[in-house]
């Protein structure tokens, strides 16, 4: 398990600890990009993704498991790597959190030496670009399939 405590607070890639209630919600809920997205896809996705991030208010060393943000990065941990279903709950924003997720992110050693890490975002730019993500330069390149609505019956 691997952990990073500062501040009052603390990062695990530990599963076990994550919150699937309060991610489900906040991604069903609060964010624009999974609007209406089940509790079985949100665990699915999870399951499936070698590294989740958790953050939590307190240390998780003194047993503190009150978790206030997530990230997923989906990758084959050599040649690609895609940034999903970042958040920090706004309670705890502004208090430099998700400049230290990234931090930890992009130095964690599984990615170490990707090729192309990925992500897509409507309003975080100036935070990404701080950890080396630009703009696609040459968008002509990708190509995307986009299931339309895929949450709504």
């Amino acid at each position: 398990m691997e952990v990073w405590e500062k501040n009052g607070y603390s990062i695990s890639t530990k599963k076990n600890y994550l919150n699937i209630n309060l991610i489900h919600k906040f991604l069903s809920y609060e964010s624009y990009w999974s609007q209406g997205v089940p509790k079985e896809i949100v665990t699915k996705a999870i399951e499936n993704t070698a590294l989740c991030f958790g953050i939590y208010k307190g240390y998780i060393s003194e047993g503190a498991i009150l978790q206030v943000g997530f990230a997923r990065v989906i990758t084959d941990s050599s040649t690609f790597a895609y940034l999903a279903d970042v958040f920090v709950l706004e309670d705890h924003r502004k208090l430099g959190l998700s400049k230290w997720l990234m931090e930890v992110i992009t130095t964690h050693h599984d990615l170490q030496g990707v090729r192309r890490f990925m992500l897509a975002t409507n309003d975080a730019h100036t935070l990404y670009s701080k950890f080396g993500f630009e703009p696609i330069t040459r968008p002509q390149l990708y190509m995307e399939k986009v299931q339309k609505n895929p949450y709504r019956n």
